[in-house]
């Protein structure tokens, strides 16, 4: 549980500065690197929040522990493809990320399951 928190709060964190390169002078108004962590602390306390609340999605997320990386996309793809709301949910909660990315040109991660 645990690892995958991480995981996806690494995915948050990493994605918005995979494409940073920026000096500070030129870092759009609510782009810095206390707003990406706020925002990314926010969708992480809100992932917890989900997991704990749907004790399938986060058992499913658990067991992907071992796997290569390369399997867990595959695994989690194909699963939130078989469970379209879940996908939903997950997207809404991690919205605001997506919406900061989008606004200081943040490039999302490749490792991102819900990208593709």
């Amino acid at each position: 549980m645990r690892r995958a928190l991480w995981m996806i709060g690494l995915v948050l964190v990493a994605g918005a500065y995979s494409g940073a390169g920026v000096a500070s002078a030129d870092v759009p108004p609510n782009c810095s690197t206390a707003d990406v962590a706020g925002v990314a602390a926010g969708v992480t306390a809100a992932t917890s929040a989900y997991l704990f609340t749907h004790p399938d999605v986060n058992a499913f997320i658990t067991d992907l522990k071992g796997e290569s990386r390369d399997e867990q996309r595959a695994k989690l793809q194909a699963y939130l493809a078989d469970n379209p709301q879940t996908a939903a949910e997950i997207r809404a909660i991690r919205q605001p990320m997506t919406d900061l990315r989008a606004r200081c040109g943040f490039a999302a991660p490749e490792s991102d399951p819900l990208t593709s």
